[in-house]
């Protein structure tokens, strides 16, 4: 299976984490009643997630939530604990939620989880897409090793 247009959100318990503590993340609930961009990253910390994809999406909400977007979601198959360290480096602050997927299991059941070699392992691959209502409306998945489609510009140019 690979990530669809009209493709519903699967059920998931996904973790997020602030300075009070961990929080679940329950897929269905939480797409509910909203337009929401998800891009996924290959991993907390890797080079052209820190320098180029998550930066984008800073640079854009503005814009993003102008063009009617209620929340910002950044995907990795990371820990909680990583992917707050994470948006703290990155200064997310409450701009966009850092959804830790710790077993790949969301990533696996949307498609988009890949094998990149023995030192980061199964991982999602780099992707951007659009959730009205729990229900996928756009589908940017990148190449291997490609950084164009899951842009924030490039979402934002396709609302």
């Amino acid at each position: 299976m690979s990530l669809e247009i009209g493709q519903k959100i699967p059920s998931a318990e996904l973790h997020v984490k602030d300075a009070d503590g961990i929080d679940v993340f329950e897929t269905v609930a939480g797409f509910a009643g909203k337009k929401i961009v998800v891009f996924s990253v290959p991993g907390a910390f890797t080079p052209t997630c820190s320098i180029k994809h998550l930066p984008s999406y800073l640079e854009h909400y503005e814009a993003l939530k102008d063009a009617g977007v209620d929340e910002i979601i950044c995907l990795s198959v990371n820990d909680a604990h990583v992917m707050y360290a994470w948006g703290l480096d990155q200064k997310v602050g409450d701009k966009i939620t850092m959804l830790a997927d710790s077993a790949g299991d969301f990533s696996q059941a949307l498609g988009l989880a890949v094998y990149m070699g023995p030192v980061i392992g199964t991982r999602a691959s780099r992707s951007a897409f659009v959730v009205e209502d729990g229900v996928i409306t756009k589908a940017f998945v990148e190449e291997p090793m490609v950084y164009e489609v899951s842009s924030a510009e490039n979402v934002l140019a396709n609302l």
